[in-house]
């Protein structure tokens, strides 16, 4: 019998079979800024498969965009996945764009519809002369250029889809047009991703379906996150975060557990490959990681920072802008 000083190793420990990547978005000030790159020392020597870096409509958030992944790029090792979305640019621009990615030597790009510029809830119209939706917009970049074209995914569909069926359909125009992997949108019942992978399959559509995974930094904002994009809230969920509004140690507590017990879950289930939505928040996503059995192996260099620390079932989105 083991006493109260006796450890068993971890069943994750020393993992390696386990792939993660890590989604950020643009910073908007001096200070979203520092943060976004204290993020990225943070989580670079876990040594992601890629790191993505969201896209916004309007023309200064797209220059972010592409400023953060160039930086990526020149200051560090890790590899970047650029999003791209249809919205509010005529296929011109948006072959401008891609054109621009593949001459700065990104080599994976996340193609999404993108939400209308309205804002989520306003009925989305492509642009004049624009690509047509994420399947159209695939097509696309397929014809210029060799990049892997990562797409979205709806365990519980989108919210402009009329049925499962008619979603797991635009997954399969998206796969056939050029996609390579498929990324969900976020979600907290297992049994959810489970089950729409079971129809994506015999549907025919046999890319990565890898699970994305938002650790609750904040409930309040999750749950906005959540009625926008369509995805539940269990109850459970809701009630584990009740009353904490004012307390963040405890909190960040909660957060943490609820997180590890998804991404365990699903380890014991047979997923291997997880991305993870976090926005430009690092302690969370590391801690995560840690259980999973990811350790540091090396220093990835980030000019301009303070030194780093030392340290399927399914074979190989932000929690917005994502669309068909």
């Amino acid at each position: 019998m083991n006493g109260p000083m006796q450890t068993r190793p971890s069943r994750f420990a020393g993992r390696r079979d386990i792939r993660v990547s890590f989604e950020f978005f643009p910073p908007k000030t001096a200070e979203m800024e520092k943060t976004l790159w204290d993020s990225i020392e943070r989580l670079a020597p876990l040594s992601p498969a890629f790191v993505s870096v969201t896209y916004g409509a309007g023309g200064s958030t797209r220059e972010r965009t592409h400023s953060t992944v160039k930086r990526i790029l020149a200051e560090t090792t890790l590899v970047p996945a650029a999003h791209l979305t249809c919205v509010a640019a005529t296929r011109a621009d948006i072959d401008a764009v891609i054109a621009g990615y593949g001459a700065a030597g990104v080599k994976h790009i996340v193609a999404l519809r993108g939400d209308p510029v309205g804002g989520v809830g306003d009925r989305y119209a492509p642009h004049p002369g624009g690509y047509l939706n994420a399947a159209d917009l695939v097509a696309g970049i397929r014809r210029q250029c060799a990049a892997e074209i990562s797409v979205s995914a709806y365990p519980e569909k989108h919210p402009d889809s009329p049925t499962v069926e008619a979603d797991i359909d635009m997954l399969a125009a998206k796969v056939d047009a050029g996609a390579t992997r498929a990324i969900t949108q976020f979600f907290f019942d297992n049994d959810l991703y489970f089950r729409y992978l079971d129809r994506v399959r015999a549907r025919g559509i046999s890319v990565p379906v890898v699970p994305g995974i938002l650790p609750v930094q904040n409930f309040k904002q999750t749950r906005g996150f959540a009625q926008r994009c369509g995805a539940s809230i269990p109850a459970w969920l809701a009630d584990r975060f009740a009353g904490l509004d004012e307390d963040v140690a405890t909190r960040k507590l909660i957060a943490a557990a609820v997180a590890a017990e998804q991404v365990l879950d699903l380890v014991d289930r047979g997923v291997r490959d997880f991305h993870f939505y976090t926005m430009n928040r690092a302690d969370l996503v590391y801690a995560i990681c840690h259980l999973l059995g990811l350790r540091p192996e090396a220093k990835v260099a980030v000019a301009g920072s303070s030194p780093l620390p030392e340290g399927e079932r399914v074979p190989a989105r932000s929690a917005g802008e994502r669309g068909h």
